[in-house]
């Protein structure tokens, strides 16, 4: 999901699908980009662990900034608050689906709707960097499980990007049934796509270990196959309920 300034890590524009192993971060730009990325997942790794250490409230963003050694201007280039820098491996993963479900290949005569999403997402998880990414994303979600400014920042994030996933639909693909259910439709999808991965997540981060970027597309793919069997359910009043 895309904030709104750009913290993602490719641009969304010409972005051509990837195969095999994710590129290393930065991979192919001119030096003063590589520097700006460098500068920014500097911003990051000290912010998760200084807010780990101290609590996202006991970290001012002078501290954080002192600790990296770039102004607040340099910070607010990247990110647009500490919630912001916090949540940014998250946030990275949304812009990736992003560009992945804008450049899904228009061969093979489409299919599900929701299948498309899921592929794109799964797609974005394997874009992540290997090096980090999922110990950070790890960090992110417990910070925010106890930072109340956190969720409500994640919550306007997620709404954002959902718009705009519905807007790429709208473009990009074209669904089946009236033109007048389109728009919904592809709301309900995407909302369906972000609980199954809110499930997912919640699972990842809450078990022991294994915290890789290929358990989490597991529990992903889990999740989502889940979906049918939620919509077709049959739900009967229990005799034994207990008040």
């Amino acid at each position: 999901m895309t904030p709104e300034k750009a913290t993602g890590p490719a641009p969304r524009t010409g972005t051509a699908p990837r195969t095999g192993a994710p590129e290393a971060p930065g991979a192919g730009l001119p030096l003063r980009e590589r520097k700006k990325l460098r500068t920014r997942q500097a911003l990051v790794d000290t912010a998760l662990e200084l807010f780990g250490e101290h609590g996202f409230d006991g970290v001012t963003l002078d501290r954080l900034c002192e600790a990296v050694e770039v102004s607040k201007r340099t910070f607010f280039r990247a990110f647009t608050s500490k919630e912001d820098v916090a949540m940014a491996p998250t946030q990275d993963l949304w812009a990736a689906f992003l560009v992945a479900l804008e450049n899904r290949p228009p061969e093979g005569g489409g299919g599900r709707l929701m299948a498309t999403l899921e592929e794109a997402l799964a797609e974005a998880i394997d874009r992540m960097p290997a090096d980090g990414w999922a110990e950070r994303t790890l960090a992110s979600r417990r910070l925010a499980a106890r930072t109340p400014s956190m969720d409500a920042h994640g919550l306007a994030f997620c709404e954002r990007t959902t718009r705009e996933a519905v807007a790429t639909i709208g473009h990009r693909f074209t669904l089946d049934g009236p033109p007048a259910a389109a728009a919904p439709r592809a709301r309900l999808a995407v909302d369906m796509l972000v609980a199954a991965f809110h499930q997912a997540m919640d699972a990842w981060v809450t078990q022991p270990s294994g915290h890789t970027r290929a358990d989490l597309t597991h529990r992903l793919r889990t999740a989502c196959a889940e979906l049918p069997g939620a919509l077709a359910a049959t739900a009967v009043p229990r005799t034994d309920r207990r008040d």
